[in-house]
C-alpha cells in the first residue's frame, strides 16, 4: 500500500515522501491519524506539482541550515548548573537545556527534539560531552557542549 505522509514520521520518512506501507499500518494508524493520505492517482500529481513548486524554497532552506550547521561546528556551548563540591551536578542536563544555551550562543533556535545526546543518557557531572543536532533532514552536525558550575 503507498501513501504520501503529511507530516514527518519518524523511522519511516518526511512530510510529501510517497512510502510503502502495510495495509493495515496505512489504513488503522497512518491515515485516522492523519499522518498520511492514500496515493491515488489524482493525489500523486497533486504531489509532483507541490514538490516542484517547493524545489525552490527547500534548496534555499538547506542552505540556511548548512551556514547553521557551520555556526554550530564554531561555536563553543556552555551549559550552567549547579553543582556540589565534588564536580557532581544536581540533577542532570538535558536536551532542554542544551537548546537554550545554543539560542544564547548564536542566537538561532533549534528544537529540543532534534537533539540527542551521544554516549552520555544522564549527564550528571561536570565536563564535556557531544551531541548531535539534526539542522535539516539531510544535515547532521555533532556539536561539543561543555557543563560548567554556576
Amino acid at each position: 500500500m503507498e501513501v504520501i505522509l503529511t507530516k514527518d514520521v519518524d523511522k519511516l520518512g518526511y512530510k510529501n515522501d510517497l512510502v510503502k506501507v502495510k495495509p493495515g499500518y496505512g489504513r488503522n494508524f497512518l491515515v485516522p491519524q492523519g499522518l498520511a493520505i492514500l496515493a491515488t492517482v489524482s493525489s500523486k500529481k497533486v504531489l509532483a506539482e507541490t514538490l516542484k513548486q517547493r524545489a525552490f524554497k527547500e534548496e534555499k532552506i538547506k542552505k540556511d541550515a548548512e551556514g547553521l550547521a557551520e555556526t554550530l561546528k564554531k561555536t563553543t556551548v556552555k551549559v550552567a548548573a549547579k553543582a556540589g563540591e565534588s564536580g557532581k551536578i544536581f540533577g542532570s542536563v538535558n536536551s532542554i537545556q542544551i537548546a537554550d544555551a545554543i539560542k544564547t550562543a548564536t542566537g538561532r533556535e533549534i528544537e529540543r527534539k532534534n537533539i540527542t545526546l551521544v554516549d552520555a543518557e544522564n549527564i550528571k557531572s561536570l565536563g564535556t560531552y557531544k551531541a548531535k543536532i539534526k539542522v535539516h533532514r539531510e544535515i547532521t552536525v555533532e556539536v561539543d557542549f561543555e557543563v560548567v558550575a554556576e
